[in-house]
């Protein structure tokens, strides 16, 4: 069932393809306006063959992992403190949400003046972005915990650690991953958009100067990389949050909370 879904799948692709192509050449459509998908391929295959592609992946990749990896460790240190305490929830959650309405876009020229030209402002609106889902769902999902298995765990004199580390994390981990994924695939959205304004190297800039020289098959290469670059990350968060489900599930026993940890 499942492979015939996906051919299937592909199958809808291969046509959808094919009539791009057929309407484009058939209608003479100017390579400007919507060139056909073999001008694409055509230009993402010189791009990646040139070795031209390169570089601005290698920059645009470093810029997402950085950022993710800032934003994920912030939002899920930020989200244990914040979904352990009441009151710091209280305090802190309206600057979290008011730090989230604001566009990120309109961050980056004040973070080229704090920060300067080069990748720490992309890195710094990326871990802006990946913050808020993994601090939202941490908090979320430490706060709801089985009533039972929380009065099981007072029953047994567990340490609010013991509770947290035993109880909280493992059963609120599903919730965490979703919104770790959700953050892979923000981040590279981040790093692309950020790379608009101010940077010289990165997909996002390439975006740009092919718009200023008017190239639009270039402009729908890199378009097609970061798609590829998105689903191929979303794909290793995937499978990430299979190895940890299956890993790091603690079991709930006396013997544990006994422990020393």
């Amino acid at each position: 069932m499942m492979y015939s879904t996906r051919l299937l799948s592909w199958c809808l692709a291969a046509v959808l393809l094919g009539l791009w192509e057929f309407m484009a050449v058939s209608l003479g459509w100017s390579l400007l306006v919507l060139p056909p998908p073999s001008r694409i391929a055509l230009a993402l295959w010189q791009g990646l063959d040139s070795g031209f592609f390169w570089p601005h992946i290698g920059v645009t990749l470093w810029e997402m992992l950085a950022g993710l990896g800032l934003g994920c460790v912030l939002g899920l240190l930020g989200g244990v403190v914040l979904g352990e305490s009441a009151r710091w929830r209280a305090v802190l959650m309206p600057y979290v949400v008011i730090s989230q309405v604001v566009p990120k876009l309109a961050l980056v020229p004040l973070l080229i003046m704090w920060l300067g030209f080069g990748w720490w402002p992309t890195v710094v609106v990326t871990a802006l972005i990946c913050f808020f889902p993994l601090l939202e769902n941490t908090v979320t999902a430490l706060q709801h915990v089985d009533a039972q298995q929380l009065e099981l765990f007072r029953m047994m004199r567990a340490s609010r650690w013991q509770t947290l580390w035993r109880l909280k994390l493992p059963a609120g981990l599903p919730a965490i991953l979703a919104g770790f994924r959700v953050a892979v695939v923000m981040s590279l959205v981040g790093a692309v958009v950020a790379e608009f304004m101010g940077a010289s190297k990165g997909l996002g800039a390439l975006i740009i100067a092919a718009q200023g020289s008017m190239d639009t098959p270039l402009m729908f290469a890199v378009l097609l990389l970061i798609t590829l670059m998105g689903w191929g990350t979303y794909q290793l968060a995937v499978m990430l949050e299979g190895v940890m489900l299956h890993r790091l599930s603690f079991p709930v026993s006396s013997s544990s909370l006994n422990r020393t940890d």
